[in-house]
């Protein structure tokens, strides 16, 4: 299984009552980075069989611009086990229900992300676990199956920015005629 866990885009300043947190949606620079990590994900030719989001705006918005981008067409899944609320044990039994997919998108929330992404390469019982900094709009392809999982690459969102500037550019050197 071949899982590829995504922080939400950029959505802004966090507002102080949850409620209203809740339905923050992702900023102009947040859409784009999404639309440009979508480019990247094509370019190494990654489709998704199932996408799955936290309930909350930004993380629905991110999903769904990730996935509409790189051809997915089914229903995006909602999950609380993605909520910044949501513990390690949720995450396992996210994990356990969607076993028989190939390739998975799942979205949500620091800091959970980080200690999910952790408890899964590291073995349980092992006493100093990994701290993983996943900054807005970072994604990590882990495949997994039995035991830890193997960290295929962790993508930072400058890293996404730089790339899809440089493949953006034209090929042709300027030359200006006065």
């Amino acid at each position: 299984m071949n899982l590829f866990i995504l922080r939400h885009a950029s959505a802004g300043t966090s507002r102080p009552n949850p409620l209203i947190d809740k339905k923050r949606p992702l900023d102009k620079e947040g859409k784009r980075h999404c639309l440009q990590l979508a480019t990247i994900l094509n370019a190494q030719k990654t489709q998704f069989d199932l996408v799955i989001s936290s309930p909350l705006k930004r993380s629905l918005q991110t999903a769904q611009l990730v996935a509409t981008e790189t051809g997915y067409e089914a229903q995006i899944v909602k999950s609380e086990a993605l909520s910044p609320t949501a513990t390690s044990n949720d995450f396992q039994k996210l994990l356990q229900s969607i076993v028989g997919k190939e390739n998975i998108l799942l979205v949500g929330h620091n800091p959970n992300l980080g200690i999910f992404l952790a408890g899964l390469l590291v073995p349980a019982g092992t006493p100093a676990a990994p701290r993983i900094r996943l900054r807005k709009g970072s994604i990590a392809h882990v495949t997994f199956t039995r035991g830890p999982a193997m960290l295929q690459n962790l993508i930072d969102p400058r890293v996404v920015r730089a790339a899809y500037a440089t493949s953006t550019k034209s090929s042709r050197r300027k030359v200006s005629k006065k």
